[in-house]
């Protein structure tokens, strides 16, 4: 890793819960010795929406307006996509049970489970996007186990795998190259419904026309008391979905002098 991606990766894990409020706690009983009411509230609030985050309803106040910015993908004919584009999540590094090799996490392979579900229903070829994950502190390459995965435990061919990207909007920049070439200019995006908004924007400014193909819907799920609950999984959703809004914003206000992004059409029925 370079000093910009570790510094990066340090900014993130630091601007996201646990630790922005974690930060936020501790800072609270600094300021108990010299103003001790500004204190304890800053200290009482930060523990309460850790508590709160920690929930999984919690997170559904960071997660459902994300998830209401797309919607499942109701009918396939008609979309005039040319291509199915499935963008990488995270990686298992180094798994005893695959010979050491490095092979897509559980929400990657989510995300290829639908790519490979859309290929068999459309015949439509397949992009693979995921170059170089530092967020573990070292380089894992995504794109080749994705495409492995595809191959060889989905029964589905792959096309073409990018490899070199960093980010979504690298993961659109790259993936845009590799499609234009091909006379691609329409694609079927997969990827999480929570990372849709922020990855169709980024396809959209490279002037990749995106049918929304979104799948791991977590505001969808059936209520039950026990979402009251602080768990890892909670927090892991509030992180997550803290994740992209902070991108979300990021490449709005990076492209703010841009013309807007056209808001996506309503899906199509099948009936």
């Amino acid at each position: 890793m370079t000093y910009t991606d570790t510094a990066s990766t340090l900014l993130r894990i630091l601007i996201m819960p646990p630790a922005n409020l974690l930060l936020l706690i501790l800072l609270g009983a600094l300021l108990r010795r010299k103003w001790p009411a500004l204190g304890s509230s800053l200290s009482a609030v930060s523990v309460l929406l850790l508590l709160t985050l920690s929930t999984n309803a919690g997170a559904l106040l960071l997660v459902q307006p994300l998830e209401a910015m797309t919607a499942p993908l109701t009918s396939f004919k008609d979309t005039g996509a040319q291509a199915i584009v499935v963008l990488s999540a995270g990686s298992v590094e180094r798994a005893p049970e695959y010979e050491g090799q490095d092979v897509p996490d559980q929400v990657g392979l989510v995300r290829l489970h639908y790519g490979a579900y859309l290929h068999h229903a459309t015949g439509l070829p397949i992009l693979v996007s995921g170059g170089m994950d530092t967020s573990g502190g070292r380089e894992v390459a995504l794109g080749e186990p994705m495409a492995r995965a595809l191959r060889e435990e989905f029964k589905t061919p792959v096309k073409w795998v990018e490899d070199k990207s960093r980010t979504t909007a690298e993961n659109a920049e790259y993936s845009a190259r590799m499609l234009k070439a091909a006379g691609v200019h329409k694609v079927l995006l997969v990827t999480q419904a929570m990372h849709m908004a922020r990855s169709r924007e980024a396809f959209v400014r490279q002037g990749i026309e995106v049918v929304a193909a979104p799948t791991l819907f977590y505001s969808r799920a059936r209520w039950t008391p026990w979402m009251l609950i602080p768990s890892a999984n909670g927090l892991y959703r509030s992180y997550y979905a803290t994740h992209e809004w902070v991108g979300l914003y990021w490449y709005r206000w990076q492209q703010r002098d841009a013309a807007p992004v056209p808001t996506p059409e309503a899906p199509r029925s099948s009936t």
